[in-house]
């Protein structure tokens, strides 16, 4: 009864094939929509995710100002050289301080140049951050006091000036201040927001200070806490030793902020995952569109054959059997349509994630979900014109030309 009910929802379907497909397009917009933005969402998750463990739950930081919204830094002092051994005789559970300015400078080696962010630093930058040297060394102890002009370059700095030759032990033009690179930094790739993390060059910060910046400020101090320590606990230690060497007495606000590395990146997780949901949501109102486009299609096909079903209910159909016919037609068009929209769905979430270099992993649960969804779309939308079709009288039905 069933599969017969359906071959004739298919041969009803197949009869107006270009109508059918019209009438299913709002459902196919909508579930791809809502399949490609949730799948992209998850993909993009997944990667925030990653860096979020590569960045590691210990790793913290303070920067000058309040980092909320509605203040300002511009009036916060920066960060000296001094509050480092400050924090190291203070918070002894840091197993890495690291001091860091930055500016943007042209680099220029040979005949190659390039425009790139000038970090400096210390040797526990590399260490806070679990940055490995990919060839030569890091900055030693005597380099870093002198403030050497000595430097390290990321993978695309090193690929721009040298394309791909070696190195070490060249020499580079940071502005005006020439440099020997002693060092290349393993590759990192892209953060979550599309920032290239290999454009960099660092240098001893002494250096940076005396011949780039001509100050002595500190813009921010990187840390990397021991393994197992609570990191609520070492925050409270940080904020406490820079409140004291700042002069800020009880019950001033801090003008520093100190927090976790991977809270900004938590941050960003949290808004992508809200924009990802709104405009899933705004997709889905496609479905309602759909929706109400089967509910008109199928009422104009009760007129079209109200003959039709008025021969059926005067040969013996019942009324329960011509409304599962209409019913089961509306649920096949909405299936249908969910299917291929499942599918665009799919195949546009996998165009983006390769595009955007995210992780990309189908999801049975929202397949399943589109499935039932599509038919729940049907079946609500379809109950109203099978209603109809089923309650017709007979003898006016075979009246009807």
């Amino acid at each position: 009864m069933l599969i017969e009910t359906i071959r004739l929802a298919l041969s009803a379907i197949r009869r107006n094939a270009l109508r059918s497909f019209l009438t299913i397009l709002g459902v196919i917009i909508g579930v791809a929509a809502v399949v490609a933005m949730v799948t992209i969402g998850n993909g993009a998750t997944a990667r925030i995710n990653a860096e979020i463990d590569a960045l590691g739950s210990n790793v913290l930081f303070a920067r000058p100002g309040q980092l909320k919204p509605g203040a300002s830094s511009a009036d916060a002092a920066a960060f000296a050289l001094d509050d480092v051994a400050a924090l190291a005789a203070g918070v002894p559970v840091l197993d890495a301080i690291a001091p860091v300015s930055q500016a943007t400078a042209r680099v220029v080696a040979g005949g190659q140049s390039r425009i790139t962010a000038i970090i400096g630093t210390t040797g526990d930058f590399l260490v806070a951050q679990d940055w490995p040297i990919a060839a030569g060394r890091g900055f030693s102890a005597s380099e870093g006091r002198a403030g050497r002009a000595a430097c390290l370059l990321g993978d695309t700095v090193a690929d721009a000036l040298f394309g791909g030759g070696d190195a070490l032990g060249r020499s580079v033009r940071i502005g005006s201040v020439s440099c020997t690179v002693i060092g290349l930094l393993a590759e990192k790739g892209e953060s979550t927001s599309g920032a290239d993390r290999d454009d960099l060059v660092v240098i001893p910060i002494r250096a940076f200070q005396r011949r780039i910046a001509g100050n002595t400020e500190v813009g921010t101090l990187l840390m990397r806490a021991a393994e197992g320590i609570d990191t609520a606990r070492v925050e409270a230690d940080i904020a406490a030793v820079l409140r004291e060497r700042r002069g800020i007495g009880a019950g001033r606000e801090s003008d520093f902020t100190v927090g976790r590395l991977a809270q900004i990146v938590e941050a960003g997780a949290a808004t992508s995952a809200i924009l990802t949901g709104l405009l899933a949501a705004v997709a889905a109102v496609s479905l309602l569109v759909g929706g109400i486009g089967i509910m008109n299609i199928m009422l104009v096909s009760v007129t079209e054959r109200t003959r039709e079903i008025g021969i059926r209910l005067a040969v013996g159909a019942r009324e329960g059997q011509v409304l599962l016919q209409f019913l089961v037609e509306a649920v096949v068009l909405s299936v249908l349509g969910g299917g291929i929209g499942i599918v665009l769905g799919l195949g546009i979430a996998r165009a983006v994630s390769a595009a955007l270099d995210l992780g990309f992993a189908i999801d049975a649960g929202l397949i399943g979900g589109a499935f039932v969804f599509s038919a729940a779309v049907g079946i609500v939308f379809g109950y109203l014109p099978a209603r109809r079709a089923a309650r017709l009288d007979p003898v006016e039905a075979l009246r009807h030309p």
